[in-house]
């Protein structure tokens, strides 16, 4: 699929792009390439969520400078990346461009979904595309990509309290100039659930991940959300 003209969302996300640091090289445990569901460094989950095997197709939607979907890629995965910074995937493209299983796409994730032809095993998002997209678009899209039994995962902040739906977000970009503003969906746990069974998804999970050690504040935690197409 060809990358798309710029849009006043990807310029948005290009200025975020220039305020985050690569990926370390290694993680604590001196891993060069690894999976992380939160927002927090070597904590939570892994890849396992996602059940992956060699061969499987995998699509992650946003996905920055592309560390989660490489990856999978060294794990014998057919995966892509999509995201809508050109900024993101010019520093993925640099850094994973060495894997044969990856390529990266720059495009809207609704549009990608809508517009590609290909199935995936497991279509997923950390802190990406599936916060920012309207889940009555966005959930029949990706319900129609994933192969029969395939999963749906994906991770972002759990809402403040009495603040959900649809809301403005502010991209922060360089000192001294004015944040930029997108919309994101806010949804609780039951919220997301309720609306993945409304679409024909299976297997509705979601749980609040704490941050690490004591004393976090309430917006260190990671809602994480699964759920699968149900396999006929």
């Amino acid at each position: 699929m060809n990358d798309e003209p710029m849009t006043e969302v990807a310029v948005a996300w290009d200025a975020y792009a220039r305020t985050k640091p690569q990926r370390r090289a290694t993680n604590a445990t001196g891993r060069t390439s690894w999976f992380n569901w939160t927002q927090h460094p070597d904590h939570g989950p892994g890849e396992d969520l996602l059940g992956p095997r060699p061969d499987d197709r995998i699509l992650d939607l946003g996905c920055g400078k592309g560390g989660n979907i490489a990856h999978l890629a060294t794990l014998g995965v057919q995966a892509i990346g999509v995201d809508i910074s050109s900024v993101q995937l010019d520093a993925a493209r640099t850094r994973w461009g060495n894997l044969t299983t990856l390529r990266f796409c720059r495009s809207d994730a609704l549009r990608f979904l809508e517009t590609c032809i290909e199935r995936f095993d497991a279509i997923y998002s950390v802190f990406g595309a599936v916060w920012f997209l309207d889940p009555a678009l966005l959930l029949p899209a990706v319900y129609d990509r994933l192969t029969p039994g395939g999963r749906f995962v994906f991770s972002h902040h759990p809402p403040t309290k009495n603040h959900y739906g649809s809301r403005p977000a502010f991209v922060h970009r360089e000192p001294n100039r004015n944040p930029l503003t997108v919309r994101r969906w806010d949804y609780t746990a039951s919220m997301w659930r309720g609306a993945l069974e409304r679409h024909g998804f299976g297997d509705a999970r979601t749980e609040v991940l704490p941050g690490p050690g004591p004393g976090q504040r309430a917006d260190s935690g990671t809602l994480l959300v699964r759920a699968r197409r149900p396999p006929t």
